[in-house]
């Protein structure tokens, strides 16, 4: 057991900086993982990544605005992502990005689009960091930015208005099991009232992963099978973002603005397992994403705009496989092809006297064109091949708001109220949707937020289809859910920021409808069933403390704790209902050594540790991690290297379990540690152009 490594290192970590004067920290990292079994499976575990520093935080109207370059000066980060990660109270959970343990929406300059949260992680990270200004921190977004729930707005450097052009080159090599590359190339040009950017980057990522399968299979006749798989999956992709863009600024906050924004991938994978299942299997996956967006907004108060998204995902899949005498041979082909439009129109008035007033609407909707085909279908032993699938789903909605905002000496309120009629073939509905933040500001950096929310998450485009693939081998097999509901949040939290640095929050949510990805052991077949399934609710009333600390100049640190007890039932889940819940703890210690300032060298270390949580039927064991960063800086700040190594004791990974009536499965995951080095190179005094980004979540 490689944990109590990870204990010394906090333990000693601690002692040392607890005792001296607070000031600043960061980060952890969580799992991310290419296998479809891992889906959702963490997202009730935020892993916070956190940083501050000195008074580098203050309150605007119900949001909190960083000095998020200031807050990352010092660490080995280099792209929008990284950047984001390092605010309190944020965390990365399964790759996608939380805010005190609820999904969170990053926009750029306000600015929300259509992109899922894949195509969106994928842009952060090649945005260079060196061109955001700050970050505005909403836990309960006003209805006027159009986003539910929690928000984080990058905002991004404008251009000066001098001639200009200006650049940033990035190259990084990492090493895990095998080699991965990326590489990226920003532009910006700018002239008088006119300015264009141009962002490329390139991924490259060749990974290994082994899974070992222990399980017991109960049969509704009392049958038990054991189950011992071994199974190795290799994985490549190549991936190439392109971002254009151009702005037009006629006047103060009077300005039109394009941008289109493109995705082209391509993922080969290999799978076989051995033991008491035998398969091989094959798939490659191409994708292509192409969106457009036209901005227009008027001094008056007015932001008006459209845009539309093309996304199409394919993937062919070869697969030969036996288990228990039954054996089955097929090649598959399916297709996602998503057509989306959305349409905005946002009105705010200033009255004065510290009141505002601010309204709008917003309609969208999309198609989603999407098929299944099986060919060259053999089986034998009674195995079935499943039916071909093919659906047209339509989906719109219309969203409209109205809100206000007042402040009143030391307290500033903002509330909104918006309505949305969500329909497809399944559902047709209304719904209302409150928010109100509450902010008493005793003095510059010592401020107490209230704040109620709600929300609602649509399911993925492909979760709702009527198909069924495999996982490498047909005794794991993937189902489509069409009946699947929206979820709807509801939120109420209250935070304390005190001396400008120092983050406390309290929360309770409860999420009705909540859904996510589980594991089922058939009792009719000997196969197990991944789905997206509607729990009747998931509840979390949880504590968080971000407590940066300094001594002298030369170690800056931050711990975070986290506490949070978690609740989930489902009364229709196959044919055993559940009703479970647990305390689960978390604490994360970022430590920064200066170790030079002349040459500029630095060393991060940072480590996580995480005790044992559920997730459904899922027990999730503890965890933890310990990763380490050697940053230098030259040619007075124009380049840096980092040279990193994540997860030295390759603890990160967990072994997720099921032990729950007649259900009894492990899937030990392998780790392995990851280490490289990166290249980051400025010209032309570079800074960056507003640019937003694109929502795909609901993508394949």
């Amino acid at each position: 057991m490689k944990i109590p490594y990870l204990l010394l290192v906090f333990a000693f970590s601690t002692a040392v900086a607890m005792a001296q004067q607070p000031e600043r920290t960061l980060s952890a990292d969580s799992i991310i993982t290419t296998d479809g079994r891992l889906d959702s499976l963490y997202q009730s575990l935020p892993e916070i990544m956190v940083t501050g520093e000195r008074p580098i935080v203050k309150s605007q109207q119900g949001k909190l605005v960083y000095d998020l370059p200031r807050l990352i000066r010092n660490l080995p980060v280099d792209n929008a992502y990284d950047a984001v990660k390092e605010l309190p109270g944020v965390a990365e959970v399964n790759g996608s990005i939380t805010l005190g343990g609820m999904p969170v929406t990053i926009v750029l300059n306000g600015k929300v689009t259509t992109l899922s949260t894949e195509q969106l992680n994928a842009l952060l990270r090649s945005t260079p960091a060196s061109r955001i200004e700050n970050a505005e921190v909403m836990y309960n977004a006003p209805a006027r930015y159009q986003v539910r729930g929690a928000l984080i707005n990058i905002t991004l450097k404008q251009h000066s208005g001098a001639q200009s052009l200006q650049g940033e080159l990035y190259g990084k090599f990492a090493q895990q099991y095998y080699e991965g590359t990326n590489g990226r190339i920003s532009l910006l040009y700018g002239s008088g009232k006119f300015s264009t950017d141009l962002l490329y980057s390139y991924n490259y990522d060749h990974s290994y992963r082994n899974t070992l399968k222990t399980a017991l299979h109960t049969l509704a006749d009392g049958t038990v099978y054991p189950i011992s798989n071994d199974e190795n999956s290799r994985y490549r992709q190549n991936l190439h973002d392109v971002r254009w863009g151009a702005d037009y600024n006629f006047g103060e906050n009077h300005t039109l603005s394009a941008v289109y924004t493109g995705s082209y991938g391509n993922v080969h994978n290999w799978k076989d397992i051995h033991g008491s299942q035998k398969s091989d299997t094959y798939q490659r996956s191409p994708d292509q994403l192409h969106n457009v967006r036209v901005d227009y907004q008027a001094p008056f108060g007015l932001r008006a705009g459209v845009e539309t998204t093309y996304y199409h995902s394919g993937t062919v899949q070869w697969l030969n496989s036996a288990m228990e005498g039954e054996t089955m041979a097929f090649r598959t082909e399916d297709s996602q092809r998503i057509n989306s439009w959305k349409f905005f129109l946002a009105q705010e008035h200033s009255l004065g006297k510290g009141w505002g007033v601010n309204y709008g609407g917003v309609y969208s909707t999309a198609v989603d064109n999407s098929y299944q085909y099986y060919y060259d279908a053999q089986s034998g032993g009674g195995a079935v091949i499943p039916d071909n699938m093919r659906s047209r789903r339509r989906e719109q909605t219309l969203n409209l708001y109205g809100g206000f905002n007042k402040s009143f000496g030391k307290f500033s309120l903002d509330a909104s109220l918006a309505v949305e009629h969500y329909q497809t073939s399944v559902w047709d509905k209304w719904d209302w949707y409150p928010v109100l933040n509450l902010t008493y500001m005793l003095t510059p950096g010592n401020i107490w937020m209230l704040a109620l929310s709600s929300d609602k998450n649509y399911p993925g485009y492909w979760a709702v289809q009527n198909a069924v693939s495999y996982l490498g081998g047909t005794y794991s097999e993937v189902q489509g859910n069409p009946l699947l509901r929206p979820s709807q949040a509801y939120q109420l939290s209250l935070t304390r920021i005190f001396r400008g640095k120092y983050v406390f929050q309290t929360w309770f949510t409860h999420t009705k409808d909540y859904s996510t990805q589980l594991l089922y052991q058939s009792s009719q077949r000997l196969v197990e069933i991944y789905k997206y399934i509607n729990f009747n609710y998931s509840q979390q009333a949880g504590v968080q403390a971000s407590l940066p600390f300094d001594i002298q100049s030369w170690l800056s640190s931050r711990l975070t704790l986290t506490g949070v007890w978690q609740h989930e039932r489902a009364d229709d889940f196959w044919d055993m209902p559940f009703d479970r819940a647990i305390f689960w703890g978390m604490a994360n210690l970022t430590n920064t050594f200066t170790l030079s300032s002349k040459p500029d060298l630095k060393l991060t270390l940072t480590g996580m540790i995480r005790s044992t949580a559920h997730q459904g039927l899922y027990d999730l064991p503890s965890s933890g991690n310990v990763n380490v960063a050697l940053r230098y800086g030259f040619a007075d700040g124009n380049g840096i290297i980092n040279l990193y190594a994540n997860d030295l004791f390759e603890t990160g990974g967990i072994s997720p379990r099921i032990r729950y009536k007649t259900q009894n499965v492990t899937n030990h995951y392998s780790t392995f540690r990851e280490v490289g080095v990166s290249l980051t190179w400025k010209f032309g005094g570079y800074k960056e152009k507003k640019r937003e980004e694109v929502d795909r979540s609901r993508f394949k």
